[in-house]
């Protein structure tokens, strides 16, 4: 008998006397055996694998609702097992970069900014979130990431409207991974401030029993100093909260962290760019 069916009632049957409903609001994405691939992932997942070639976006409407089902897995670790989305990041971090400071607003394309924030975590549809402590090499995780973005771009969208929306997709996801624009420091800047609240909020509601402060590390690796300024509020909202408490420190030094060397390591490999 299946979990759901086990809290629904007895021999599968709900309180209201109908068969009990399967758990269909998680889907976990499959381990791969020997080399991953798309297709590996798409013939072990349940359901019909999207047909490619079309001219129609259904299946890549598909494919998006992984991004809702499929969780930020860095919480799992510390009990957080229904936490956010991979789309709820990023839905959050489309609406902080409305929010950029008029003086670096202004040196900014903010309708690329939007879209590159609901683009840059697509590849996670069918990759998942691969964490700096997976023990994922980082080319490994590109190669991962840059040939789901090309199945999603090409093969479901390359026929639908001439491929064009396919083609910008693809090379607003290639600038946030280049980052070497002020577009893209500024969505992953967001991206660190947006884990940020996140960590903030998920411990307030811990009652001083869950530290997650080893994620506070991202605020190191913050480019912009609007940005900057944004992630030295928070933290003050943060150490105040934790005022009479001991906590990690992720954003110190290693002795004075209480993240291991080891972690920290993971943590900027995982982080540089080159």
């Amino acid at each position: 008998m299946s979990p759901s069916a086990k809290e629904n009632g007895s021999n599968g049957v709900s309180a209201n006397g109908h068969d009990a409903v399967p758990d269909v609001a998680e889907v976990q994405l499959p381990q791969v055996e020997g080399e991953w691939t798309v297709d590996k992932v798409l013939d072990a997942l349940p359901g019909d694998k999207p047909t490619e070639g079309t001219t129609s976006p259904l299946a890549f409407f598909h494919i998006l609702e992984k991004l809702k089902t499929n969780k930020r897995e860095g919480w799992r670790r510390f009990g957080i097992n229904r936490g956010e989305s991979i789309s709820d990041h990023m839905y959050r971090m489309s609406l902080i970069s409305m929010l950029a400071p008029p003086a670096l607003a202004s040196k900014l394309d903010m309708a690329k900014c939007m879209k590159m924030c609901l683009i840059h975590d697509m590849a996670e549809s069918i990759v998942g979130d691969i964490t700096p402590v997976d023990g994922v090499p980082k080319q490994e995780k590109s190669r991962r990431e840059a040939t789901t973005m090309d199945y999603i771009t090409k093969g479901l969208l390359g026929n639908v409207d001439g491929g064009k929306v396919g083609e910008e997709i693809r090379a607003i996801w290639q600038e946030y991974e280049d980052s070497k624009t002020l577009e893209s420091h500024y969505v992953h800047d967001i991206d660190k401030m947006e884990l940020l609240l996140q960590m903030v909020e998920y411990e307030k509601r811990g009652d001083h029993k869950l530290d997650l402060g080893e994620f506070a590390y991202v605020k190191t690796r913050i480019v912009l100093p609007e940005i900057q300024a944004w992630a030295d509020d928070l933290l003050k909202e943060w150490n105040a909260y934790w005022v009479g408490h001991e906590h990690v420190r992720g954003d110190k030094a290693v002795k004075s962290s209480g993240v291991s060397a080891q972690k920290k390591a993971m943590q900027d490999d995982y982080y540089n760019k080159e």
